[in-house]
């Protein structure tokens, strides 16, 4: 007898795809497993697929709208289908799905992992060899939760304070990645920047240890860290990243260049911490790559707070930067706050400012314009006949497939998707906001 259908759909964060991974794993000897995605048709895997049961990992930090989409979606799809929902899922979210469709099952990943979960486990058992949404890239989540609590977020409601994964267990599955052939590895949580704390380490001694510990061809990228935490631990972190196998990659939110909203946020750092580390990494890390967040429209920002918030981007330059228009969301201090910005200044100012950072990555970019560069093929570009690479930096290389060895590929999509995982070496021949253009040696 066949064993029934299952979709895991992930949004979100890496965090949240990890966590998605590590279900498909839990589950696949009972189901058969796959990863789902709902195209612009809102079909998932091919028109008429049948589906027994899905489940859906979701994300709210923006709001429910995109939960309560995918909900909908596979619903429509597939009407008999079971429907468990996990992942960021607060009691608002839960409140109205049950208004939408009382048939839907909350669960989590701890109930899967223990057998408690409302539906058939047979095996609690993680098999990382296996289940991937990219063969090629290994999510390993160090921790979950975090150690602050910021007042716009809903996040730390579901995830908790922080609980940091043993070092040993983390190694020991970047290991079977590693031999099982993955070229990337992302470290990945809520708050890697905090990890180990519980654990009197820090997340420069975790990755050291992994340096040391895993050998292989693979590159680490590191996940989101507020900064002052890595202020805690930086000299160290620094080192880390003179090891090749690490992506020279940071992403450090700051959220607001002002120091009364970070203040009303209860971020716990200034806007001048994350200057300075951001300096410091360019400053050592000549063409590093940068990544920050920026939340406009937070309760009482005034224009001057807006100003010091597009002053703090055009000082740190970015290269990769995720501006979002503050969302209310239930249950957190900041959802009780007066002075709400109106819909309309939030919009000019997440234009004004995606503007001004598109502006500085097109700068940032045609500074590798002439470089040489060591890449790894990881997927097929969105445009037609290109693919897409990353470089030690992590910056994105698009690569038109006629210019590559024909040992790598070939024209046909088929042969495209075969070449990832490649090394090639590129020259850098133009550069775009959000992409380098390269052509192989």
């Amino acid at each position: 007898m066949s064993k029934p259908v299952l979709k895991v759909i992930s949004q979100g964060c890496a965090a949240n795809f990890g966590e998605g991974e590590k279900i498909a794993r839990l589950l696949q000897d009972k189901y058969n497993v796959s990863f789902g995605l709902f195209d612009k048709e809102g079909s998932v895997n091919g028109q008429g697929e049948h589906v027994d049961a899905y489940v859906l990992n979701v994300c709210t930090v923006k709001g429910n709208a995109s939960a309560i989409k995918l909900l909908k979606q596979a619903r429509e799809q597939s009407p008999e289908a079971a429907i468990y929902v996990t992942g960021c899922a607060p009691k608002d979210l839960k409140l109205e799905v049950a208004r939408i469709d009382p048939g839907v099952v909350f669960t989590s990943l701890t109930e899967l992992s223990t057998g408690t979960a409302p539906m058939n486990v047979s095996s609690a058992s993680d098999k990382p060899s296996v289940l991937r949404e990219a063969p090629l890239v290994g999510i390993v989540n160090i921790e979950e939760g975090c150690l602050d609590a910021c007042a716009y977020c809903s996040t730390r409601l579901v995830k908790g304070r922080l609980h940091s994964f043993p070092a040993i267990a983390i190694v020991e599955q970047i290991k079977q990645f590693v031999s099982d052939g993955c070229r990337e590895i992302q470290l990945t949580g809520q708050d890697c920047g905090c990890y180990g704390f519980d654990l009197g380490s820090n997340l420069a001694e975790l990755v050291q240890k992994i340096l040391v510990d895993v050998p292989g061809d693979y590159r680490i990228r590191l996940g989101m860290g507020n900064p002052r935490h890595i202020l805690q631990y930086k000299e160290a972190l620094f080192e880390c990243f003179q090891d090749d196998r690490v992506y020279k990659f940071i992403h450090l939110p700051v959220q607001s260049g002002s120091e009364h909203i970070l203040q009303a946020m209860n971020r716990k750092h200034t806007a001048q911490d994350y200057i300075d580390l951001a300096a410091e990494f360019n400053k050592r890390f000549p063409l590093f790559t940068l990544s920050t967040d920026l939340i406009v429209g937070f309760p009482g920002e005034s224009d001057q707070d807006f100003v010091d918030t597009l002053r703090i981007l055009q000082e740190t330059r970015p290269t990769v930067c995720n501006i979002t228009r503050f969302v209310s969301r239930p249950g957190t201090p900041a959802s009780r706050m007066d002075s709400v910005v109106p819909d309309d200044v939030k919009h000019k100012r997440s234009a004004e400012l995606a503007a001004a950072f598109q502006q500085i990555a097109a700068e940032n970019n045609a500074r590798w314009i002439g470089q040489t560069e060591r890449v790894t093929i990881e997927k097929e570009g969105y445009r037609k006949g290109t693919l897409i690479a990353r470089n030690d930096a992590y910056r994105p290389v698009a690569i038109v497939t006629d210019t590559l060895p024909s040992s790598a590929t070939s024209s046909s999509a088929a042969s495209a998707r075969l070449a990832a995982g490649t090394r090639l070496t590129v020259n850098i021949t133009g550069a775009e906001p959000f992409a380098l253009i390269g052509t192989p040696v």
